[in-house]
């Protein structure tokens, strides 16, 4: 996505943080954060835990919080799919799933009521009522897909949404 008058600059300040979910559920990549986050252990807080190793699955359910440095996703369920020993698929739901990292340039908020992480690929996805803030600037989107490794975002129908997108930046950004 490029904004007149803002590309690259919105995309990447809004969706900075974004991209440490992976570090914060995984510890794996390198993200848009703080130098130190993905150096921080990963704390875990959940109701219970179900891990099947057979399927390759851990499933954790109910007041989910997740951190690491200044990450933070709270959810209510988190399932992490493996690949081996390392995370290949991450699926938060809740009403709604709300994500926040500190990325040296402001805040950034995310929340949606689905967010599902591909580690490989580096794409998040933000399904339902999906809002991101930064600063103050605003995206707001039944679903937004950020591309880590090439930098876009789509939003709306665009991201195979339905619904229209309406983002607010702010003056002197």
């Amino acid at each position: 996505m490029a904004l007149p008058g803002h590309e690259p600059t919105f995309a990447r300040r809004m969706f900075a943080g974004l991209a440490g979910l992976a570090l914060l559920l995984a510890a794996s990549g390198e993200a848009l954060a703080l130098a130190g986050d993905k150096d921080k252990p990963v704390e875990l807080a959940a109701d219970s835990v179900d891990i099947d190793q057979a399927r390759s699955v851990s499933v954790y359910k109910g007041d989910v919080d997740l951190r690491q440095g200044s990450m933070r996703l709270r959810a209510d369920q988190v399932t992490v799919h493996h690949k081996g020993k390392k995370p290949a698929r991450i699926v938060a739901t809740g009403r709604p799933v709300r994500f926040q990292q500190d990325s040296g340039k402001g805040v950034v908020h995310a929340r949606a009521r689905r967010a599902e992480y591909t580690v490989n690929s580096e794409v998040l996805v933000l399904i339902g009522h999906a809002s991101l803030t930064q600063n103050g600037d605003t995206m707001k989107s039944d679903r937004i897909v950020y591309d880590r490794v090439h930098h876009k975002v789509k939003a709306g129908a665009a991201a195979k949404g339905r619904k229209r997108v309406h983002i607010t930046i702010m003056p002197g950004k």
